[in-house]
Parts: structure tokens; C-alpha cells; sequence
């Protein structure tokens, strides 16, 4: 049986809170958490956007390089957003109750290993096939180094880009959108916003800079749209685990950043968004043909009551 968050008599709005900021928040959770996502973690990014690491309207640099200077110029907003939002109109809108229920998924790691298994293996397989297809060769075997920092470097993407994005994205909005909208459509505009919500970071180091092409993050929202299908059925099967949702997401992202690169010299970075799309589309065009759309989402009983 899936966790649905409960909504009991204590968490429902009572007549004298039906005005105001937090009767507005008990009425519409779903447009005030992604309004606040997209307000907390863009105004968090201002600064790294105007600073040389982006426009270059500020005469200041983030230090650290690169990698540096992305993670203290992306990873304070990215956990400033989805995360403290959800939290934030979990506490208002549900009360004890359904923080109680969020942590629940937030800590179900007890799922089959086999589950673990297959996103470990499918992850690097279904990339590695895709970026195989655009180099019209098979790769090279990553170095050992590289082999060593695989599951560090898995770590580390867990607790950064997996519980900055994803306690907000698919814990908080999949569960209600589901319920109202069901699944492809909660998908589809789950996954283009998670995408829109990006869009500044397209104007530094992060995404390539004020001069990039439009196409660049046009193609990088098509993505994930059709990766939010693949990450829509994990969490549905899976009894919405969310451990194993952000294993899914941040195995991309480790793929990407340790053996991509050496796994296939020829291909150019901005080949990573190609090699994305295609993976990302095939996958998600087969589960929604072998769910008929559903996504893994069980058929409500329309005689069950509760």
C-alpha cells in the first residue's frame, strides 16, 4: 500500500484560517510550492548569475574553478528551493501528519535489492548505448581510477543534486498531481517545470554561459519531460521509494561527470544533452506503451473507500 499523504480533521483548514497567507497556501499547496521553488532558488542563483561566473555584470568570481564555483553558486539554491518549499507547505497545508508521511518516503530504502540492482546497472547501460549510437563506435573501458570514484562519486551526488531537487519535485508534487491529474499529465508538467526551473544556471559556467545557443536548454527540457517518465514509474512501483528515485536521478549525473568523457573521447560535451534525449526518449516511449500511460500508477478501486 502506497504512503499518500493524510490529510486529517487537525490539518484541515478551519474557518477562521479560510483567509490570509496561509489559507491561500492550505487552498492551492500545489501552485505555492512551485512559485516558491522557482522564487527561493532563483533569487539564491542571482548573484552566481551576475557575477563573472555568468553575465559578468558583477566584478567578483566564485572561487574554486569550475566545480567549485558551481557548487557555491548552484548547491545553495537548489537546496534553498524544492526541498524547504515542500517542507514549508508540507507543515502548513498537513500538518505533523504529513511530515510524518514525507519522511516516510524520504527514508523507504527497504525495497527489493533487485531494484537497486537494475538502476545501478540500467543507468550507465541505457547512456552508454545512446552515446554509443551518436560516436558510431562502442566505447573505451573507463580507467580504474574512474572505476574507483564510481560509487564515492554516486555518494556524494545523492546528498548534493538528489535531496536538493528531488525531496520537492517528485516526493512533494508527484503524489498530489497524481491524485488530481493522474499520471502522464502530472508528468508532463512536473517534468517541464523541474526543467524551466533551471533556466538561469543556462547563463553561467553551469549551463554554457549567456552565449549558448536557445537551443541548448530548449533540448535540455525535453529531457526532462521524458526522463520524468522513467523517474515517475520508479517512484510508482516502487511504493514511491524515494532513496531509489534519487539513485535513478543522480546516477545520470555521476555517469556524466566521471566516465563519459572517457568512455568517449570523440563525442563534445555538448553532446551529453544529445546522448540524454535519446536514452531518456527511448525508455520513456516503452514504459508508456508497456503501462498504457499509467506509468506504474495502480487503477483506483471505484469501490474503495478512503
Amino acid at each position: 500500500m502506497s504512503v499518500h499523504t493524510p490529510v486529517d480533521i487537525e490539518t484541515r483548514p478551519l474557518a477562521h484560517e479560510a483567509g490570509g497567507l496561509r489559507g491561500s497556501i492550505r487552498r492551492n499547496p500545489l501552485t505555492w510550492f512551485f512559485t516558491l521553488a522557482f522564487a527561493l532558488s532563483w533569487a539564491a542563483w542571482t548573484p552566481y548569475v551576475l557575477s563573472a561566473n555568468g553575465l559578468g555584470v558583477w566584478h567578483f568570481a566564485f572561487p574554486g574553478g569550475r566545480a567549485g564555483s558551481q557548487l557555491a553558486g548552484v548547491l545553495p539554491g537548489a537546496y534553498l528551493g524544492p526541498i524547504t518549499s515542500a517542507l514549508l507547505v508540507t507543515g502548513i497545508t498537513e500538518g505533523r501528519a504529513g511530515l510524518r508521511a514525507w519522511r516516510a518516503r524520504m527514508t523507504k530504502f527497504r525495497v527489493s535489492a533487485r531494484w537497486y540492482l537494475a538502476v545501478l546497472l540500467a543507468v550507465p547501460a541505457a547512456l552508454t548505448l545512446a552515446s554509443a549510437a551518436l560516436a558510431g563506435r562502442g566505447p573505451e573501458l573507463p580507467s580504474a581510477m574512474i572505476l574507483a570514484a564510481y560509487l564515492p562519486g554516486l555518494l556524494v551526488q545523492m546528498i548534493t543534486t538528489g535531496l536538493a531537487e528531488e525531496p520537492g519535485w517528485r516526493e512533494f508534487a508527484m503524489p498530489r498531481m497524481q491524485r488530481r491529474h493522474g499520471p502522464l499529465t502530472s508528468t508532463l508538467v512536473v517534468g517541464a517545470l523541474w526543467g524551466c526551473w533551471h533556466l538561469p544556471l543556462f547563463l553561467t559556467q553551469w549551463g554554457g554561459g549567456p552565449h549558448l545557443a536557445w537551443t541548448v536548454p530548449v533540448e535540455f527540457i525535453a529531457m526532462t519531460i521524458t526522463f520524468s517518465c522513467v523517474m515517475t514509474w520508479v517512484f510508482n512501483t516502487s511504493g514511491e521509494s524515494m532513496p531509489l528515485v534519487m539513485l535513478l536521478h543522480t546516477g545520470v549525473n555521476n555517469f556524466f561527470s566521471l566516465a563519459w568523457t572517457d568512455m568517449f573521447p570523440s563525442l563534445s560535451e555538448g553532446e551529453v544533452a544529445h546522448a540524454l534525449v535519446l536514452s531518456t526518449t527511448a525508455a520513456a516511449l516503452i514504459l508508456l506503451a508497456a503501462t498504457r500511460g499509467r506509468l506504474g500508477l495502480p487503477r483506483r478501486d471505484p469501490h474503495a473507500h478512503g
